[in-house]
Formats: structure tokens, C-alpha cells, sequence
């Protein structure tokens, strides 16, 4: 008989979404029209719904208006449009070794075209430089792009103190908002986050294809695509105004639909009350292997779980995304993560993590690093396997 896989991938997409979010794809398909392209019932039932979500998403991130969330296909289109739309040959830019390439990328085609670019380190834990960041930051800085959740070692990043520096020299801050958005508080009118980039298949328990952005009211970002948008006809040129402004052409109705179903099971469901389980998970996970000979741990932990219990679960500046990432011994990463998926049904990421410049501070360029990523579908029974499993390993 085939063993039931454990799923501890979900940095990478969440695989149990509630069933609610399910029905609401399924509903979609059989009955929505597209919004904004007719009066008949199915499209205005699907303009009703997409609106509907663009609230929820700003309640969420304590946006100002509705009309500033515009929805991508995932966090990637978002930070491409954010950085492409708004650096400039001669623009400098401050980012971090903490980024994905979905920064990254973007930055270093900026970069040949002509944009200075600073990219600031960390210590030995992962932890970001906030001083090498504060004098990092000129007069002259467009913007500063951060991630608000390491994807590979879970450290969080202090938002407020990378808002407090890019602010005091006018600089724009643009948010990666992948790893947290769902599970983390963000107001992004407290952070003075200019714009704030999300995807709607991890965190936020979304369909896949679905994810997007808000933008500070009164910045203007430039469209990568230009087309159809239901509005100005007539006009040669796509349309200003938010949202229309960034998204060209048919959205992802069907996937929204199972993203607005994802928001009220988070607003139901509470997202500290998720958070907490996850973290519980996390810890538990930690403390069973960081003493087991050959594992070696990458990231930021001593004494956060001691703070967060202070704090009665609330974010304290010490809690962390629910990632332990380790090798064992000089083991190559995908040959542990596939005896953990061959061996014991276990689903984990094993490899660069689309993080390169992470793995160069953290000296595991060449041999990668096994990740563990936690659900509140996870049960404490599956951690407990998951550790024993390792255990073995060993």
C-alpha cells in the first residue's frame, strides 16, 4: 500500500487549501462571466466578486482604497511590474542578499540598462545588516527593495526599521510580501510601504495564478502590458487610473474567486490563530533535530521562541516564518530531501531555493540546503515522524 505523503513544502505553494476555496474555483467556471466587459448577470457577478476581493486585500494590508490592490498572476509579476515600472537608468536602488530572484533578476536587467544598484549583507545567522543598510541609503535612492520573510532561512525582516531608513532619505519601499502575506500582520500605511507585492497560493491559501499588489495612492507605476480593459475604447493609450492601469486584458476571474473564498476562511479563521499553530509546528520541528550529530541549521533562532510566548503570540520582532532549512553533514541537499520523499513520504525543497545570493553568505552555494516548510494542516504527529525520520537519516 502507498504511503500518504506528509506535505513540508508549503513555502514553496500550500497544498491543503480549505475546501471552500475549492467549491469557489468550481462555482467560477460553471457561472462567471468577465468582469467589466458586459451587464449581464455573469459579468456582473464576476465584477462584484473581484471587488469584493480587492477590499478584503486592502483590510488585510490596511490599505487605504480598494482600487489600489491589483491583482498578477503571482508574486513575480508583481515585483517585475513594481521595479520595471518604476526604476530608471540612473536611478539607485537599494535591495538585499536576502532576495529572491524575482527581485533579483529584474534589479540586474535594471542594472545593465544603466540603475546603480546597492545590495546590502547579513551576519553569519542570515540576520540583515540594518546599519550597511541605513548608510547604504543616499539622497539621491529611488527605492529600496526588501523581503519582508527569508524564503530560505525564514528570518523575518524588520520593517519597520527598513521603512524608518528609507523614508528618512525619501526613498520608495517596495515589499516582497510572499512568505508572510496571510500568516504576518501588514499595514502598509503604518510601514509607509509604497508598494507591497503577494502571491495567492501560499499564505493566503489561494488557487494558483493569483497574487498581486498595492500601490501607494498617487504613485504611478508603468505597465508592462498594455491592451483591452473594458474601459476608453477609443483612448490610444491604456487607461491611468488603478486598477485598470496594471491589468491589461481578462484577469484571472476563476482563480480570484478561489482567492476571495481563501481571505474569508483567514478572516474566520483568524490569521494569529494560524500563525501560532504554525509556529508551534516550527518549533517543535527545531527542537528535535537541531541537536542531532551531522544537522547543520541555517537562520536566526535564539530566544525568538521565548519572545514570542512573552508577547502571548502576538508579532514581537522575534517570531519567524515557519521554515527550518539544515543539511546533514556534507550530504549533496536534493540526496537527503529525496531519501526523505523515497524513504518516508515526506515532501520537503532541497537545492539553491531561487536564493543564490542567500546561499553564498551562508557557504551552501555548492552543496544547497534542505527545507522544511509548515502548514497549519501539519499535525504534530507528522512533525514527530518527520523528526524521527531525520533521526535515521542521521
Amino acid at each position: 500500500m502507498k504511503q500518504r505523503m506528509i506535505y513540508m513544502d508549503n513555502a514553496a505553494t500550500t497544498l491543503q487549501k480549505p475546501p471552500e476555496v475549492i467549491q469557489a474555483v468550481v462555482w467560477a467556471m460553471e457561472s462567471m462571466g468577465n468582469a467589466g466587459r458586459g451587464l449581464g448577470e455573469a459579468a456582473l457577478d464576476a465584477a462584484r466578486m473581484i471587488y469584493d476581493t480587492r477590499e478584503r486585500l486592502c483590510r488585510l494590508f490596511g490599505g487605504e482604497n480598494a482600487r489600489q490592490i491589483a491583482f498578477t498572476k503571482n508574486s513575480t509579476e508583481s515585483l517585475n511590474l513594481a521595479i520595471r515600472g518604476l526604476i530608471r537608468p540612473g536611478d539607485h536602488v537599494v535591495t538585499t542578499v536576502l532576495e529572491h530572484n524575482s527581485v533579483l533578476r529584474p534589479l540586474y536587467e535594471r542594472q545593465e540598462n544603466g540603475t546603480e544598484l546597492t545590495i546590502v549583507g547579513c551576519d553569519e545567522n542570515g540576520v540583515l545588516d540594518y546599519e550597511e543598510l541605513e548608510r547604504s541609503i543616499r539622497p539621491d535612492t529611488r527605492a529600496v527593495i526588501c523581503t519582508h520573510g527569508s524564503n530560505l532561512t525564514g528570518n523575518l525582516v524588520d520593517l519597520q526599521k527598513v521603512s524608518a531608513a528609507a523614508k528618512r532619505k525619501n526613498a520608495l519601499l517596495i515589499v516582497d510580501a510572499s512568505q508572510t502575506a496571510g500568516v504576518f500582520p501588514i499595514d502598509v500605511q503604518q510601514l509607509q510601504i509604497d508598494v507591497l507585492c503577494f502571491t495567492g497560493h501560499k499564505s493566503l491559501l489561494g488557487p494558483q495564478g493569483t497574487g498581486g499588489l498595492y500601490v501607494k495612492p498617487g504613485l504611478e507605476i508603468e505597465p508592462l502590458t498594455r491592451g483591452g480593459s473594458g474601459i476608453e475604447t477609443y483612448n490610444p493609450h491604456h487607461p491611468k487610473e488603478m486598477p485598470t492601469a496594471l491589468e491589461a486584458g481578462t484577469i484571472n476571474g476563476h482563480g480570484i474567486s478561489g482567492l476571495n473564498a481563501a481571505l474569508k476562511y483567514l478572516e474566520e479563521t483568524g490569521i494569529e490563530n494560524i500563525r501560532k499553530k504554525e509556529q508551534d509546528l516550527m518549533w517543535q520541528f527545531y527542537e528535535g533535530i537541531r541537536e542531532i550529530p551531522g544537522v547543520r541549521i541555517y537562520g536566526y533562532f535564539s530566544d525568538a521562541r521565548h519572545a514570542t510566548e512573552r508577547s502571548g503570540g502576538s508579532f514581537s520582532g522575534k517570531e519567524r516564518c515557519p521554515i527550518v532549512t539544515f543539511n546533514l553533514g556534507e550530504y549533496d541537499s536534493g540526496e537527503v530531501s529525496d531519501a526523505l520523499l523515497t524513504d518516508y513520504g515526506i515532501a520537503t525543497r532541497s537545492g539553491g531555493h531561487c536564493a543564490p545570493l542567500m546561499h553564498e553568505a551562508l557557504g551552501t552555494r555548492e552543496q544547497g540546503s534542505v527545507r522544511f516548510s509548515f502548514s497549519h494542516y501539519n499535525t504534530e504527529e507528522e512533525v514527530a515522524f518527520a523528526v524521527n525520520a531525520i533521526r535515521e537519516l542521521a
